[in-house]
């Protein structure tokens, strides 16, 4: 099916209500993530644990839950291909992180291991939603216009998610008794209730406007034809050489950015930063990064999206680097110079790689098998997931500190971006295809 053409500043009723989406479950990640719920985690439900141990704790429960998506979602992925399946998987992950983020409120001190059970629930719906979601691109936009559309969720999401984070924060703050630098544990549960109530809002659009345009024909044993069609891609997969090759250099890149997505407020406590300093950075970061989101997807169209990737991979490079010597800053105000210089790279890349390696693997690959093939984008992004927190947490448990936990994942973008460079650009890849 073709979709209609239009001018690059315009945006269809479906490709609007596709990238609110982005909005919506931004708030899940800079609240339930990144912030509020990795401090509730290690000030309240992990109290009386050590700093290491609760750090290491909070990455195994990223994690896990990054392993249960990523089995689930290859095959996942190919039933939802089928007519009329992939509004339904969305629906039913979108749902389930939903009803698990508001049991979050029923957590005490000192419930670490509940608190971790609740959350890993809730992330992967969270995840499973964002792997239809993803898939629905190819959807709602025309191939040329993929980079665009993608950055402008990114960068929309991260600005909109706003409004929930400063609510959120407000109530935190008017909680806290004067001259505490604490998060209250009942306002903390209210702005998870914050959290739900927006992801649900700005999902009814993406629930009414965006329909699947590409699918393959239903069957009557759907669960029969699913397994076959996965193990057809996997006999074929050279003639996805390029798509696979991709896969490969993300699976690389991309775990150390969800590492610093997903440890970076914990880090930052370890390193002995207060809580006020760490929401008033997550709050810039979520600002700056919203131009910088759509500057990513302006100079792909005019230096290709791979050379941006790149340009995302040296700067999170940099990052880490700079993570590692924070903790040995020979002043308090070095320290937190250096932090806030840390804050402002995040917020020049972070949303720049994401969506541009989104809307790149959407052009390597074949509209119709585009949920098949986002699951194993998933599996690759879950998997690496799995693997950074982890040996974070390991390294950081091992040596006593996290600053060689962060350090450790450098090597992962190095990795990623060498494999990068055997990928071929999405047009060639598609010719040879």
């Amino acid at each position: 099916m073709k979709l209609e053409k239009m001018k690059p500043s315009k945006f269809t009723k479906s490709e609007k209500s596709w990238m609110l989406y982005d909005v919506a479950n931004s708030a899940f990640v800079l609240v339930m993530v990144t912030t509020i719920m990795p401090i509730f985690f290690k000030d309240i439900a992990s109290a009386g644990v050590d700093n290491a141990i609760s750090t290491a704790n909070w990455g195994f429960a990223n994690s896990t839950a990054s392993l249960i998506l990523a089995l689930l979602a290859p095959v996942l992925g190919t039933f939802a291909d089928m007519q009329g399946y992939k509004k339904k998987f969305f629906s039913f992950f979108f749902f389930t992180g939903l009803i698990f983020t508001l049991l979050l409120t029923f957590i005490s001190e000192g419930d670490w291991m509940w608190c971790i059970v609740l959350f890993v629930i809730a992330r992967v719906g969270w995840s499973g939603a964002n792997l239809f979601y993803d898939a629905f691109l190819v959807d709602v936009a025309e191939h040329k216009r993929m980079d665009r559309v993608s950055t402008f969720g990114y960068g929309w999401g991260y600005i909109g998610s706003v409004i929930p984070f400063i609510i959120v924060m407000a109530l935190i703050f008017l909680g806290r008794e004067p001259g505490q630098d604490n998060i209250p544990e009942l306002h903390a549960k209210i702005g998870f209730v914050v959290v739900a109530v927006w992801w649900m809002l700005f999902t009814l659009p993406m629930l009414k406007n965006v329909t699947q345009h590409y699918y393959v024909e239903k069957e009557i044993d759907p669960v029969k034809a699913g397994f076959r069609r996965l193990l057809k891609t996997f006999r074929e997969i050279r003639q996805y050489k390029q798509a696979f090759l991709f896969l490969l250099a993300y699976f690389f890149y991309i775990d150390g950015v969800s590492t610093i997505i997903s440890m970076a407020t914990a880090y930052g406590r370890d390193v002995g930063l207060g809580v006020t300093m760490l929401i008033l950075a997550i709050l810039m970061i979520q600002v700056i990064a919203f131009p910088f989101a759509l500057l990513f997807g302006t100079l792909a169209e005019r230096f290709s999206t791979k050379t941006m990737l790149y340009v995302g991979i040296s700067v999170y490079t940099l990052i880490t680097f700079i993570a590692f010597l924070l903790p040995s800053m020979p002043t308090e105000s070095m320290k937190v110079i250096t932090f806030w210089v840390l804050a402002f790279l995040v917020a020049t890349s972070q949303g720049g790689i994401q969506a541009l390696s989104r809307s790149y693997f959407g052009k390597l690959i074949p509209r119709e098998k585009s949920s098949e093939f986002f699951g194993f984008y998933n599996v690759f992004g879950k998997f690496a997931a799995i693997m950074g927190p982890a040996l974070m947490g390991f390294i950081g448990a091992f040596t006593g500190h996290s600053r060689w936990g962060i350090l450790s994942i450098v090597v992962l973008f190095i990795i990623g971006g060498i494999l990068l460079a055997a990928v071929k650009p999405a047009e060639e890849a598609i010719t040879e295809a």
